[in-house]
Formats: structure tokens, sequence, C-alpha cells
């Protein structure tokens, strides 16, 4: 299956910036589910200095800086992306049944691939887990149950009790007050299955995409309506990272292209930066995915 994507940002100014630095995080990468054949990146304004370079977790990352007076800034990222057959359900079938219990003690084993897991245990400042988030994944990560099937269920769980709420939360809203109102939207549910699993000692991360939209038979997509997405990914031992996505109540396949991936929102934020201003700013994004 392939896929072209166009991810637009743009800022409009209400007064002129004469400085800003920025860092991008839009260039999806290639993993063994998918290969991203082209990427292209325009600026406008072209900036004064541009550079590339993979953060600590492989991502790709742009930095630029414009150092001259603009009223706008538009960003166009347009990428090409071949999703694999990567089935690995004959690997889940075989090493999924291992309980949660002995999943979490095999990360301790002195191997590459698990002491890189085990940096995505402890929690961070947008992951934070209490009493009340172990509670919430103990319920269904029963003694001795297998930890794909718990995971599963957990995802489950998110999906029917947290209600989709554009505009109820902001990146800056405490995991806690989600779990409170059971509000959110995609981050937030993110974070929340995120929270619960390293609130039991299991590595989990934050994964940045697109999710494929279709519309209703007969009716035309519209450019732009689609949006980024996020979901979270566990851990497990002789199998590696096995996503899922709580928004939409599934395990992604093909419909899901990964952006790349970090401990939670801020390790892979698509577009930050600071500005030289004393002035209010207007923000609109529009994604479009569409097969090839």
């Amino acid at each position: 299956m392939n896929y072209k994507i166009v991810h637009k940002t743009e800022y409009i100014y209400f007064e002129p910036i004469s400085l800003c630095h920025n860092m991008a995080r839009l260039v999806p990468r290639s993993t063994s589910g998918q290969i991203c054949r082209k990427s292209t990146v325009i600026i406008d304004p072209v900036p004064d200095v541009i550079n590339e370079f993979e953060d600590f977790f492989g991502n790709k990352v742009i930095y630029f800086a414009i150092q001259r007076e603009h009223k706008s800034l538009l960003v166009t990222v347009s990428s090409e992306i071949e999703r694999l057959d990567n089935n690995n359900l004959i690997d889940i079938e075989i090493y999924g049944k291992i309980s949660w219990e002995e999943a979490r003690m095999q990360l301790y084993q002195p191997r590459t691939d698990y002491i890189e897991a085990r940096q995505f245990v402890p929690e961070t400042s947008v992951t934070t887990f209490d009493s009340g988030i172990t509670d919430y994944a103990l319920q269904s990560f029963t003694p001795g149950r297998p930890v794909y099937e718990a995971t599963y269920e957990l995802m489950q769980r998110i999906y029917k009790d947290f209600k989709f709420t554009p505009g109820f939360t902001t990146v800056a809203t405490p995991i806690s007050e989600v779990m409170k109102q059971r509000k959110g939207v995609c981050q937030d549910f993110a974070h929340v299955g995120i929270a619960c699993l390293r609130s039991i000692g299991l590595p989990a991360r934050y994964v940045s995409g697109y999710i494929e939209t279709l519309p209703p038979p007969g009716v035309e997509k519209l450019v732009g309506v689609d949006a980024s997405h996020a979901w979270f990914s566990i851990f497990i031992p002789n199998i590696g990272w096995v996503d899922f996505d709580p928004t939409n109540n599934t395990v992604p396949t093909h419909q899901h292209i990964t952006i790349g991936w970090g401990r939670d929102y801020f390790d892979i934020t698509p577009l930050k930066g600071v500005i030289l201003s004393s002035g209010p700013h207007r923000l609109s994004v529009s994604v479009d995915v569409r097969r090839s």
C-alpha cells in the first residue's frame, strides 16, 4: 500500500516577526512496517539557517531559523510512504502468551534491545502515575494474564471509558485531569495507556503519525481534512514493539503511518520554536493522506 501525505502548518502573525527558531519533526521515518520513499520540505519564507539531523530516538529533525522580518510562516511537508506487509501475528501467537509479570522480568536480561526498551519505563512529566492509574491498569493486568491479551483489553477499556472531545484538553492538561473527566483526544489517550503500562513496570512509548480516513461511499474526500494522530506501543520480549490505538480501538495496520516516537508527546512535537515578538498569532494545520 502506497500513500502520499501532505502536511501544512501555517502561522499568521498580527505583528511582523524579526526572528524565529524552529524544530520540525514531520518527516516520517522508515521502520519495519513502512519505507519513506521520499519527503520534501518547503519552508516559506526560505530560512537563513537550516540543518537536518536525527535525535536521540532516531527521529528525523529539521532545525531552521528565519533571521529577517516576516508576517507569516508556512511549512509544507510532502511524503511518499510504502506500507509493508509486516505481519507479526505468528510471533504474537507464540510469544504474546507469556504473562505480563514474566515479560517484565525478562526485560532485565543483558540484551541490547531490552536495555533500549527499559528507557521507556520511567514516568515523565506528562505520564505521571498514581495509585488511581495503577488500579486502572491492574483491572486488565490480572495475575498471570498474557501481556498481549491484557494490553489489548486496556486499549479497549480506554476506548470505551473515555470520550473523544476536541478542545477539552491542551498539551499542558495533566493526565490526572484526563483520568478524572474521562475526556480528551488521541494524545491524551496515548498518554493514559503509557502511564498505565509504566505504572506496573512495562515499557511503553508514544507514537506520532497519521491515519488514513475514508469518506462514506459515494462522497468525495475533502483535501486537508485529515489530522495528525497518536497511539502507544508496548515492548514485548521476543516480539519487539507492538502498537495499540485506543482512540480507534484497533491494533494499527497499513492505515497507520508513523512519523516517529519518544517517551511522550514532547519528544516528538511536530513543530515547535521561539519567536521574537510581542503580538499574537493564528495557527492553521491541514493534513491530506491519500493512497497513490
